[in-house]
């Protein structure tokens, strides 16, 4: 958290803040001769907390589900939200609404060009940034070249150079970082992660990770047809493209019809992937390090491809079509000698393949959440986890490493579909047994949107 002054408007900059006035004030005699009284809210009493402690909050890019992330963000107490970038404009008054709704004045301030926040911003300790996926990694490294921590939604990176930016970034300039895996915080998901690494299955063999029933692994390399640009008052084009090569302008890319392109998109495998990667490599304990073999499936999505661990652990892309392995969105399922778990969005308790697997449900995530010091129950958890280590500057539970490792094994399994061959990967070395595949790890960029 910064120790810089916390201003709830700019326009009090000037004013003296009570640190400094009663500082004066104990020198000089004042308060003896004087008392000076301060609303409980001044003073961090009857469970509020004092406006030097909070935890100042700007964002970049909020959009639909950005608004979801910063509800969870704006109930926490200990934090105020103060300014939002986003180079269209409708976007970013939306935000000020809501916000200055919750802070009942008029004080959040509005940018439309990234650098001229961050420059401007100096008074910020964190960042929510919820832009599209093109936009993620360099969000997130600008952000924390300007001192800022980082929570960033998923998918975090749009190549594997770009995630190891991320993580050399974080690590450079001493930031915390949350990717918004946010199930990692949830108490099922919890459970069933915990039921692998106690092992409760017996020895796991095989998990399987849900992608997006959707759109192809094979994405489109053409563009919509142009339309006249807006005004760069109402949407700034060149700033809402960023890194990726020029496109003319259409809409639709910014009603979310940029999905499905490879300029801005990370695949079907990625728009889930990047959620239920990470639960599987966090139960096996293979966080830290992409799988290693990626066997090629002839079909258009990557439902189906084996992937390979170096702990001899399978991990299944599955798209479940017909809810063999769960129901709901996001699902995992983890599979062992002594049965499996499973879960997914929408359940109300985890499924199990013996009622016995699932006794101590409370007591498992409990220990963990004490073992671990995190926050763990519904997954708006998650954003109490980031915030929790934006404070105590420990490690969050889905940092710039878990998410570079785990974005890796998703961009390997694109990149197995779009050259129709079996590869295998070294996590270390983080290069391919393959030239063309290792040409894949990166993407040009388009000045100056150069990390």
């Amino acid at each position: 958290m910064s120790e810089k002054k916390f201003v709830p408007s700019q326009s009090n900059s000037s004013k003296p803040s009570r640190r400094r006035f009663m500082k004066g004030a104990a020198a000089t005699g004042a308060l003896a001769a004087a008392p000076a009284f301060f609303p409980a809210k001044v003073l961090g009493l009857e469970g509020s907390v004092a406006p030097n402690d909070k935890i100042i909050l700007g964002g970049i890019g909020i959009g639909n589900r950005g608004r979801t992330v910063l509800r969870w963000m704006l109930r926490q107490p200990d934090v105020y939200f103060v300014a939002s970038c986003d180079p269209q404009v409708e976007r970013v008054n939306i935000i000020k609404e809501m916000v200055d709704q919750t802070n009942s004045n008029s004080d959040c301030k509005t940018y439309h060009n990234v650098h001229e926040f961050l420059e401007a911003r100096t008074d910020i300790d964190a960042v929510l940034s919820t832009t599209g996926d093109r936009w993620h990694a360099l969000a997130a490294i600008l952000a924390m070249r300007a001192g800022k921590d980082v929570y960033s939604e998923k998918p975090s990176c749009m190549t594997i150079a770009e995630g190891q930016a991320v993580v050399d970034t974080s690590k450079r300039y001493g930031r915390i970082y949350q990717t918004g895996t946010q199930r990692l915080s949830g108490d099922q998901f919890v459970f069933c992660n915990e039921s692998v690494r106690l092992g409760r299955l017996g020895n796991v063999h095989t998990v399987r990770a849900h992608i997006a029933p959707w759109d192809a692994a094979e994405m489109r390399h053409d563009w919509l047809p142009g339309q006249p640009e807006p005004p760069k008052s109402e949407t700034d084009w060149d700033h809402w493209l960023g890194p990726c090569p020029w496109r003319p302008y259409h809409a639709d890319y910014c009603k979310g019809a940029w999905r499905g392109h490879y300029d801005f998109h990370t695949s079907c495998i990625g728009e889930w992937g990047a959620h239920t990667f990470p639960q599987c490599q966090d139960a096996i304990e293979m966080i830290d390090q992409a799988a290693m073999e990626y066997g090629y499936v002839n079909n258009v999505s990557g439902d189906g491809m084996v992937t390979k661990f170096s702990n001899g652990i399978s991990m299944v892309l599955e798209r479940d079509m017909d809810k063999k392995y769960w129901h709901g969105s996001c699902g995992v399922r983890y599979e062992g000698e002594e049965g499996w778990v499973a879960t997914a969005d929408g359940y109300e308790k985890v499924e199990a393949s013996s009622p016995a697997l699932l006794a101590d449900f409370k007591k498992i995530v409990n220990e963990y959440a004490e073992r671990t010091g995190r926050a763990v129950g519904d997954v708006s958890e998650h954003a109490r986890n980031f915030l929790d280590c934006v404070r105590s500057r420990k490690q969050t539970v889905a940092n710039a490493p878990a998410m570079h490792h785990t974005m890796s094994t998703v961009h390997a399994a694109n990149i197995c579909m779009w050259l129709k061959r079996d590869l295998k990967y070294d996590p270390f070395k983080q290069e391919f047994n393959d030239d063309e595949a290792n040409r894949l790890r990166t993407r040009a960029q388009r000045e100056p949107w150069i990390m």
